[in-house]
């Protein structure tokens, strides 16, 4: 059977919510769930998909704990191979605070795993968004899932219902 990992921070909010609202989606398949500082990097490389999230902030409110903890992860994450690999995004932000930046922490995320030759999964559609700029958009697709529950919580479930689906059909799951 395939085996997931899900890494996520911040904990304690709403990307610690859409991590639990993903595993529940997993069910009848194994899925590790970690924050980005309890997880051993190494392990990663026995996994069949690793699901990373995270939240885009401001930058008058991104705090230097928050920074150095994916600091922290992504120098961990530099020295193990993870070439091929699947790896899908999620990210959350604000549409209405933060337009021109809009989840843009899919993009930051992406990049670092990008080093590792993996391939990226579960692109999802920038329809129904209202937004001015993000750099994890390309063309009509957002890098991974975009979420956004201040604006449209209401969207939520079901955005991570569809986009799993897509995700494990893309895995082979």
């Amino acid at each position: 059977m395939k085996k997931t990992a899900l890494i996520y921070w911040p904990k304690k909010g709403n990307v610690e919510n859409a991590a639990n609202k993903i595993v529940e989606q997993f069910e009848g398949h194994p899925i590790d769930l970690f924050t980005i500082t309890q997880v051993d990097v190494e392990s990663l490389t026995g996994y069949d998909l690793i699901i990373v999230g995270g939240s885009t902030v401001g930058a008058d409110n991104w705090e230097d704990t928050h920074k150095t903890r994916w600091i922290d992860f992504f120098q961990k994450l530099g020295k193990i191979h993870l070439h091929g690999q699947k790896v899908a995004i999620y990210g959350l932000g604000d549409q209405v605070l933060y337009p021109d930046h809009f989840v843009d922490g899919i993009a930051a995320i992406r990049e670092e795993f990008a080093r590792h030759h993996v391939d990226f999964i579960g692109y999802w559609p920038v329809k129904g968004y209202d937004f001015t700029g993000s750099r994890s958009a390309e063309g009509d697709h957002f890098l991974g899932l975009a979420l956004d529950n201040d604006q449209q919580p209401e969207l939520t479930n079901e955005r991570i219902l569809s986009w799993v689906k897509q995700i494990k059909k893309e895995a082979g799951f």
